[in-house]
């Protein structure tokens, strides 16, 4: 009986292979065979798991890989951060890798500009103008790290990366809306204080007039009378009247300070605020406190290039993808000529939209499956300032908000009281915005930013010394930022999309249910690993 329950988590056809076989004698290692003969690499996957050879949920500190023999090759398609926590943990466990990437440099979308860098646009190959100082640099893709992204914080850990705290959320910041208040930026605290203020006055109006009667106890009422007041900082006839607790009209260190004079309700209401930007620090990735590697998000790329000795071939563009019986067969253009490379197991990292375009023999329910991510998009634009006027604001880090095309400016953690500094003046994800600034000019892309950046900040543009825009859309090598399934296609592509298909694995945070993130190309790179273990224990 206890064969028929193993069996039942083994695809159909595998219990057909086996109805008539005698499982008395058949050891671990045979009966992986045999469910690789039957049913192909998933079986032995899904078989690995019932025998609980390994675990489903390993963290990646945890890994282990049996230790290669020495003769085993695999190639890696993509340098991006899948491409290489798959590079290192195959190291550590005895394997000879090759890396094809087909960008000038490795890292992917974990890209940080600096003084002198090319940003490789189609058809608008520019240089990055920042002076060349360490602190001025300019996340253009992932700039925070949650405590509970465990994947990067190990490898951060792993590779010796210095971390320090990003604020993501500032209170003193701005959020500017053009059809609210006259288009006037206010103080994030004011929103807050005020729908803090406002939420506790209908409750204590509630309660008052014993809309809980049946419900509360007396004790309990004044209980929560008193705690809708403290919430909310209310007057004493429980109405909301403003709250120093979104700042002061006067110096409150020499002088009584009055609160600021609230807005009316429905003025609030009409803002957009509370359904935007009040609730960003609630989302479980973006609750504090955030972090980030000291110097850049680059650095953990350049800590995976110090650890590996793979070899790497960057502006190698793979051509032909060939899954073999026992491998796979890869022809690449590299310094204007074909190469081929075989290699006994293939991890690929190319973007999906991309990998459709290259000529390969996958079967079509996998070619479907990877067809099935869809591109997404993403815009970020730089600019270099020549003094941290935001400082002077009282703005340390966090995010202002607005509702013009530029979306978000945030203001650097790091190097705080230094001369100049280095602020994102636009990230952008609405589809149709993304497209707009992409279809600008250098040059009208950065205007436009500076105009929305003058309705926040007075005087902004003057402070502005040179800027750069990275369109993820056209970005070479990329052409899409977060690439991920539609919602309802989850469920009918995306196990199948994770393979392998034969000795093939697809990897890249576009085989997560985290598209977008670091971690989740770190699970995907861990999930296709652990896959991968599974067929060489079972070759064994």
């Amino acid at each position: 009986m206890q064969h028929i329950s193993l069996f039942m988590k083994i695809t159909s056809g595998v219990l057909v292979y086996f109805k008539n076989i005698s499982m008395k004698k058949l050891t671990r290692r045979q009966f992986l065979l045999k469910a690789a003969t039957a049913g192909g690499s998933l079986a032995v996957y899904n078989a690995s798991l019932a025998l609980d050879i390994f675990d489903s949920h390993v963290k990646t500190e945890n890994l282990q890989l049996k230790p290669g023999d020495g003769k085993t090759q695999i190639v890696i398609l993509g340098g991006g951060i899948a491409g290489l926590a798959t590079a290192y943990e195959l190291e550590k466990a005895g394997y000879t890798c090759t890396i094809l990437e087909a960008s000038h440099r490795i890292g992917g979308r974990n890209m940080t500009l600096r003084h002198g860098d090319l940003i490789d646009e189609l058809g608008r190959p520019n240089i990055c103008q920042f002076e060349d100082q360490p602190n001025l640099y300019f996340n253009a893709g992932p700039a925070r790290i949650p405590g509970h992204h465990q994947r990067t914080l190990h490898y951060c850990r792993a590779l010796n990366i210095p971390l320090q705290v990003k604020a993501n959320h500032n209170r003193l910041a701005y959020y500017q809306e053009q059809s609210s208040f006259n288009g006037k930026p206010k103080r994030q605290v004011e929103y807050i204080a005020d729908a803090r203020g406002f939420l506790a006055e209908l409750v204590f109006k509630a309660i008052n007039k014993n809309v809980f009667e049946e419900e509360l106890s007396q004790e309990d009422q004044e209980k929560l009378l008193h705690f809708a007041s403290y919430y909310g900082d209310l007057a004493k006839d429980g109405r909301y009247k403003g709250s120093q607790r979104a700042g002061a009209v006067s110096d409150r260190m020499l002088s009584h300070g009055n609160a600021n004079t609230p807005e009316k309700l429905d003025a609030f209401l009409k803002s957009n605020f509370w359904q935007d930007a009040l609730n960003h620090s609630e989302f479980y990735d973006w609750i504090e406190p955030l972090l980030e590697p000291k110097g850049g998000m680059d650095q953990i790329v350049k800590g995976f290039a110090k650890s590996l000795k793979s070899r790497v071939i960057t502006k190698a563009q793979v051509q032909d993808i060939e899954v073999l019986e026992h491998g796979v067969n890869i022809t690449y253009q590299h310094k204007e000529a074909l190469h081929q490379l075989k290699a006994d197991y293939c991890f690929n990292n190319i973007p999906a939209p991309l990998l459709v375009g290259i000529n390969n023999n996958f079967s079509t329910d996998y070619m479907n499956a990877i067809a099935a991510i869809k591109r997404k998009d993403l815009f970020k634009i730089g600019f270099q300032m020549r003094e941290r006027f935001w400082e002077k604001e009282g703005i340390y880090g966090g995010i202002s908000y607005t509702s013009q095309k530029n979306a978000q400016i945030w203001y650097p953690s790091h190097d705080i009281n230094a001369k100049k500094g280095i602020i994102l003046g636009a990230y952008v994800w609405n589809p149709d915005d993304c497209e707009y600034f992409a279809n600008l000019g250098l040059k009208e892309r950065l205007s436009l930013a500076t105009e929305c950046g003058e309705n926040i900040h007075k005087n902004y543009a003057q402070y502005i010394e040179s800027g750069v825009s990275i369109p993820w859309s056209r970005m070479n090598h990329m052409m899409g930022c977060g690439n991920a399934f539609d919602e309802e296609d989850y469920p009918r592509y995306f196990h199948k999309a994770q393979g392998p298909e034969g000795h093939h694995f697809m990897i890249g945070d576009q085989i997560s249910y985290h598209p977008g993130w670091q971690e989740g190309a770190f699970a995907s790179a861990e999930a296709a690993l652990l896959k991968f273990n599974a067929l060489i224990k079972a070759k064994s």
